[in-house]
């Protein structure tokens, strides 16, 4: 049986269960969603499947449901690209995209400006559900974006080069990191995500977090000029002044980071769980069976990773929206989800699975995975999210090339983020 039939094998009967009638899923449930008529073709707004996964998922829908099929339109890899087409979409009002595969921070925005419709909320069984996804995916207590992938980030290690140096543990602080480092001959310390764009946002984020810091509180009011923050940024700029951070990382997005990491070139990274399958793929990785991963390091202990991940919208401009919405559940159910971590190494956002004793026995990462994510904080929720993150990258980035202190990179932001946030 090839890998697509296997695939195919375990999401068919979700697919085929989902596909209900126009009259069963075109009401929109009782919590004033408004309708979502129409049944045909549909297609999938994404950015670039680096998983390899997701055109099998859609084959299989696919196959069940010939008079509905779904098409991926594939938009950029970098995050940003991704929001400007989208928004670029849905202020032409065109419907050439049906269902959007939404990061979680883009929630806000999109439904504050109805760009995107309403889910009925009864017709997800929400409590199964991780309840940081789920949260992420809700506008003013009413459901948006059905929960899919979620993320935290993780500290992937070369097991191999901290054995030979006598490192039996991954470091829980970065000063440990630091020791370990010292070390380890002929392989540079750390990376993570840091070129000017949405990675740079979620690397700042947790850098001040893990120090005790926070860039809006609970509130949400901006309070990013904190000592806490500073010492989280300082981590970051001291540690491409000391050489800890190679200076080659200043333009590294996911992709490039991995592919450092897979050369050997890196002793630890920062990483979504994305990367674990792919890395451990025979061919270019020089690292298979040689990495594992861990809680990321903070200030004093364990770090506070970035809640990440991606929900699943439908455009209010699209056509066949019943189709949609079918399309949505059948891609969150657990059979699928299922499918999707075991060929792809993504997070799920369904908590059982978490827990599933033959999931764990292939992935053992992912109780610690599950603690990153019980332990996340999420980015600013604004409606005004493009500016926001905007303002954040072209304050670290500043401070992290050297055009700024990092004393008056936080003060601009802090002035800047007060003007473009309303708690």
């Amino acid at each position: 049986m090839t890998r697509f039939a296997v695939i195919a094998a375990s999401v068919a009967v979700v697919a085929a269960a989902c596909g209900g009638s126009k009259d069963d899923n075109s009401k929109g449930g009782s919590n004033n969603a408004g309708a979502l008529d129409g049944r045909g073709p549909i297609t999938l707004a994404t950015g670039k499947d680096t998983s390899g996964n997701m055109q099998n998922l859609v084959n299989a829908w696919n196959q069940q449901h010939p008079k509905e099929q779904a098409r991926i339109i594939e938009l950029p890899e970098d995050a940003d690209a991704q929001r400007q087409q989208m928004v670029q979409n849905a202020q032409t009002k065109s419907n050439a995209y049906s269902v959007l595969n939404l990061d979680v921070v883009w929630t806000a925005e999109f439904a504050a400006n109805q760009w995107i419709a309403q889910l009925p909320k009864d017709q997800f069984d929400l409590s199964k559900y991780l309840p940081a996804a789920t949260k992420t995916g809700e506008y003013r207590n009413n459901l948006y974006a059905a929960p899919w992938k979620t993320d935290a980030g993780l500290l992937y290690y070369n097991k191999d080069l901290l054995d030979k140096a006598g490192v039996t543990a991954p470091p829980k602080t970065w000063a440990e990191m630091q020791q370990d480092c010292a070390k380890v001959k002929g392989a540079k310390c750390y990376a993570g995500q840091f070129e000017k764009y949405e990675g740079l946002t979620v690397n700042f984020s947790e850098a001040v977090a893990s120090a005790g810091g926070v860039v809006v509180d609970d509130s949400g009011k901006p309070n990013v000029n904190t000592p806490q923050a500073k010492q989280g940024l300082d981590f970051l700029v001291n540690g491409f002044k000391n050489g800890m951070i190679p200076k080659e990382a200043i333009s590294y997005k996911e992709e490039e980071s991995r592919r450092a990491f897979e050369k050997g070139d890196l002793v630890f990274y920062r990483q979504w769980p994305y990367a674990y399958a792919l890395s451990n793929k025979k061919g270019d990785s020089k690292v298979v069976g040689k990495f594992a991963v861990a809680p990321l390091p903070g200030l004093n202990g364990p770090g506070a990773p970035t809640l990440g991940g991606h929900n699943l919208a439908i455009s209010k401009f699209a056509q066949n929206k019943a189709t949609a919405l079918d399309f949505i559940k059948y891609l969150t159910s657990e059979q699928t989800e299922r499918a999707n971590l075991i060929n792809s190494s993504e997070a799920p956002t369904l908590a059982s699975l978490y827990d599933d004793a033959e999931l764990q026995k292939k992935f053992p990462y992912l109780s610690t995975l599950k603690a990153s994510l019980l332990n996340a904080k999420p980015r600013p929720q604004a409606v005004r999210y493009g500016d926001v993150t905007a303002a954040i990258q072209e304050a670290a980035y500043a401070a992290l090339t050297g055009k700024s202190t990092s004393d008056q990179a936080l003060a601009d932001l802090q002035n800047k983020l007060g003007q473009l946030i309303t708690p």
